[in-house]
């Protein structure tokens, strides 16, 4: 029986291969190893030399075979990121719908729970303190500890940040590394650069790892800053888990609430692109010092 079953899950491996291969999501020297590795019952080891073992079609491209009415979904398809004509084979997704939902769902997570690396910290000058959350799982877990600042990086941003400014900066993982790699680059030289030419005074911004939204409060108690806008990962989804938030707020206190913050979201390749982020951004900045409100209040002056 144990031989019938190991010749049954070679086929099956072998069927799969083949048909991958035949859509042309697999590439040939691929398909080999895979094959090889699966008739040895050897443990299948990627081949380092492919930079890319599987590829997708477009998106935008219709799976849907035979649609009653092409041009509603081609249409609708244009429309949406949303996964939608992407055809079905009987009652399960087809083989390439599949492997992509499996694709992007291990991206998303990666986005949560990859750190944001060193390397880009040092190369974009930001010093990094970390939320009263130790770890990813205690900051998934713990939403209270992730909006407070640790004792260590309490004395850091004594020690080290400018006081009594008009906006501090801050780069907070949130629920996305990805967001913070992807972004920051384009959007923090933009906003730097139009905050110094409207002639307004910014702190040195930092990173703030396992950071939530309400975090920029406790730091906002330690500078004494007129604002602070905090660039933080927004939670990842299949369409994509490089998206940005910004979270602005005038003078928090312990009567802060969540309508007292303006929003600017969707910030990333696909939405807003993260340079004209940085402009609109410093406009918002502006309009908000002006008024001396933020949020709800903000909208009612205007």
């Amino acid at each position: 029986m144990a031989v019938a079953n190991s010749e049954f899950e070679k086929a099956i491996i072998q069927s799969v291969m083949e048909e991958l291969a035949n859509k042309g999501l697999l590439q040939q020297k691929v398909k080999d190893h895979l094959m090889a590795a699966a008739m040895k019952d050897t443990t299948i080891v990627p081949d380092t030399q492919s930079e890319e073992m599987v590829s997708f079609p477009p998106l935008g491209e219709m799976q849907i075979s035979n649609p009653f009415n092409s041009d509603a979904v081609k249409a609708m398809i244009k429309s949406t990121p949303a996964r939608i004509g992407i055809g079905r084979a009987g009652a399960r997704p087809k083989t390439t719908s599949w492997l992509r939902f499996l694709a992007d769902h291990a991206v998303a997570q990666d986005a949560v729970f990859l750190d944001v690396s060193e390397e880009f910290l040092q190369r974009m000058n930001l010093i990094s303190v970390q939320s009263a959350a130790t770890s990813k799982d205690e900051f998934l877990q713990r939403p209270d500890l992730g909006r407070r600042l640790s004792a260590e990086a309490v004395k850091t941003i004594a020690e080290k940040c400018e006081k009594n400014i008009q906006v501090q900066i801050l780069i907070v993982d949130g629920l996305s590394s990805s967001a913070i790699e992807a972004n920051i680059p384009d959007l923090l030289p933009a906003l730097m650069q139009g905050l110094k030419s409207a002639g307004i005074k910014v702190g040195a911004p930092f990173f703030v790892k396992n950071g939530r939204v309400w975090v920029q409060d406790h730091v906002a108690s330690i500078v004494n800053s007129d604002m602070i806008i905090s660039l933080i990962g927004e939670r990842p989804g299949l369409g994509t888990a490089e998206s940005l938030s910004a979270y602005m707020i005038y003078r928090p206190d312990e009567n802060t609430v969540e309508a007292d913050r303006t929003v600017i979201s969707n910030i990333h390749k696909g939405g807003i692109p993260p340079a004209e982020a940085g402009a609109h951004l410093t406009d918002v900045i502006k309009q908000i010092l002006a008024a001396k409100a933020s949020g709800v209040k903000l909208n009612q002056q205007r």
